[in-house]
């Protein structure tokens, strides 16, 4: 098979924890043809879809990643499957590649699907199933934010769009940063953010499951540093063995349905104290940790499924 991958510049990754060069390195194992570009090289000339691409090998053990020739133009839709793999920000060059991808998706595979990858914001999508959130607030209005601390005390504002941990603060009726905090996110973007219940059982980890096509694929929890509320393994969080709960199940079980249907075919949901708080579509991480904890290998349930996708 021919994949292309949209991903972030190679140089920015750390390979040894990056679950897009898990993928491809078992893709590799699988004799495919790997090309990879930056979403800022996408080319929509009179109605065909190019980008400037490079292929590449991967190797394991030490990880690294060797171009095979020089960059040159190709046309995404004679690609097998494209994979969505840059981080946000979700800003508008992210949602006009997931536009641009949108006019070849009648003749190629795109993992995971654009329209609902644009459509399906992790920390706004989530609110769909709100028997399994905590507390939620999403506003700019000063006044509502308020309201919903009095109410709730203990607190956790976030960017609406943010990742890996940025930006996070914990507040408290007690804290007299309360204001400073709420100027700066009315300052950084013109944008809403979202406002949660602070759950105190963060201190036993943040559980990220993946979901394959709508089923669970393998799990890792995240711990915080000592006296730190986040437990993104981008801040530090350490990875540790878990076991997926009947409570697990029941949430996944109710999302599964709508991932399927939106072609939402690798996800990553986290889940606190058996809430979920986010459904990550865009490009979820931890199946390297997945591995090395479980000796469950998430890349190959990736390609086997990928596979019958193809096939089909």
């Amino acid at each position: 098979m021919k994949i292309i991958v949209q991903m972030d510049p190679i140089e920015t990754l750390n390979l040894a924890g990056d679950s897009t060069f898990a993928l491809l390195l078992e893709a590799q194992e699988r004799g495919y043809e790997l090309d990879i570009y930056t979403p800022n090289m996408l080319t929509l000339r009179d109605g065909l879809l190019t980008t400037e691409a490079q292929q590449i090998n991967v190797f394991d053990k030490p990880d690294r990643l060797e171009k095979i020739n020089q960059t040159r133009s190709v046309m995404l839709d004679k690609y097998d499957i494209i994979l969505m793999r840059q981080d946000p920000p979700f800003d508008m060059g992210y949602i006009t590649a997931t536009h641009l991808l949108e006019t070849i998706q009648h003749k190629t595979l795109i993992l995971n699907n654009p329209f609902y990858v644009r459509n399906c914001p992790e920390k706004i999508f989530v609110n769909k199933y709100l028997d399994f959130m905590p507390p939620t607030l999403i506003t700019r209005n000063v006044a509502e934010v308020i309201k919903f601390r009095n109410k709730h005390d203990q607190i956790i504002i976030k960017p609406l769009y943010g990742n890996g941990g940025a930006n996070v603060f914990y507040s408290d009726g007690t804290d007299r940063n309360f204001g400073s905090i709420i100027e700066n996110f009315l300052e950084w973007s013109k944008e809403p953010f979202i406002i949660q219940k602070f759950i105190p059982k963060v201190k036993d980890g943040d559980k990220r499951i993946i979901l394959i096509d709508g089923e669970i694929a393998g799990a890792i929890n995240r711990l915080p540093q000592e006296g730190e509320i986040r437990s993104n393994m981008h801040v530090g969080g350490q990875a540790i063995k878990t076991k997926i709960t009947k409570q697990d199940i029941k949430i996944c079980d109710a999302i599964s349905g709508d991932l399927k249907n939106f072609g939402l075919f690798f996800v990553g949901i986290d889940i606190i104290d058996n809430f979920i708080t986010e459904i990550n579509v865009t490009s979820p991480t931890g199946i390297r940790e997945i591995l090395e904890l479980s000796g469950i290998n998430v890349a190959k349930i990736f390609w086997d499924q990928a596979e019958k996708k193809v096939s089909k």
